[in-house]
């Protein structure tokens, strides 16, 4: 029972805290090595028994059943990535995804901004997109995404997001995050308008309220205008993840916010002043990490 709580707490504060933790609180004497120990041991077997579960709901294993399909369902996607220090290696980025379930358009507030997303839930991994993309199927057949109605994946224009968004989700509504597409507005009206700030935000103001009334072909239009086809180039091959009037009719998220809450969620644990990680032993706390944000811990440990 001890060892259970010692690891689920070091998915929240550091070792050295979960040791001052258990004693304060428990009465125990747990050096912070001995909680090192048992989270490397029981870390290991619970990376273990979730790729194993992984392995068993692969996108090849995958059978489509007919009698699973919920019109009404509602689901949100967001992938995102965040860096972490890996002894021997520096920085390397942690693939982060979130699925959550939407509210319709109708249970939404008119003092919202933004759909309402609930119910996170949470998947990590250290590593390339190929050994990402397993860990992300999973999550979505367990919370029931390729069996909705209704699902939009909303993240940044990297290429290897959308590579991997047409191959899991491919009838998805596929949206590029609006506070990227707007930086990337930003980053061509500064190169047409290096000095002239008046001039700067009076574009700047014409081209965002194109790109919310999905006017899109309009600012490619104008940035090939005014010289500047490399910034066009970034609009013409995502102008279809840009129809931002009709996905917030949708109830679909236009922005990034829940990703970008969670990929902080894995570095407050992982990128914290000093710590540095290695390789596996960063997984298997972005496994814990994971298990702990989605209050899955207690069913992960039992059946591992």
């Amino acid at each position: 029972m001890l060892a259970r709580e010692v690891v689920w707490l070091t998915g929240v504060v550091a070792y050295e805290q979960a040791s001052q933790v258990l004693e304060r609180i428990g009465g125990y004497s747990v050096p912070p090595s001995t909680v090192w120990k048992h989270t490397q041991q029981h870390g290991q077997r619970l990376v273990a028994y979730q790729d194993y579960q992984q392995r068993q709901v692969s996108l090849e294993r995958t059978v489509w059943e007919d009698r699973r399909y919920a019109a009404q369902s509602r689901k949100g996607v967001s992938l995102d990535g965040g860096m972490v220090n890996i002894r021997d290696e520096g920085w390397k980025e942690v693939k982060v995804a979130v699925v959550s379930t939407l509210l319709p358009p109708e249970a939404q507030t008119e003092t919202q901004t933004a759909p309402v997303c609930q119910d996170m839930q949470y998947t990590a991994v250290l590593g390339s997109v190929e050994q990402f993309a397993p860990a992300v199927w999973a999550l979505a057949v367990e919370q029931q995404v390729p069996y909705a109605g209704h699902v939009a994946v909303t993240a940044d224009g990297a290429a290897w997001i959308w590579t991997l968004v047409a191959d899991l989700f491919p009838c998805s509504a596929q949206i590029v995050d609006w506070y990227h597409a707007t930086n990337h507005l930003a980053d061509a009206v500064q190169t047409r308008y290096p000095t002239d700030t008046a001039a700067a935000q009076r574009w700047m103001t014409q081209l965002k309220e194109q790109l919310i009334k999905d006017e899109v072909w309009k600012i490619i239009g104008a940035l090939h205008e005014a010289g500047l086809p490399q910034h066009a180039a970034y609009f013409e091959e995502h102008q279809y993840r840009m129809l931002y009037a009709m996905f917030r009719a949708e109830g679909f998220p236009i922005g990034s916010g829940v990703i970008e809450s969670g990929v902080k969620q894995f570095k407050h644990r992982l990128a914290g002043p000093g710590m540095r990680w290695s390789r596996p032993g960063a997984q298997r706390m972005l496994t814990i990490r994971s298990a702990v944000l989605n209050r899955s811990f207690d069913r992960l440990w039992q059946a591992a």
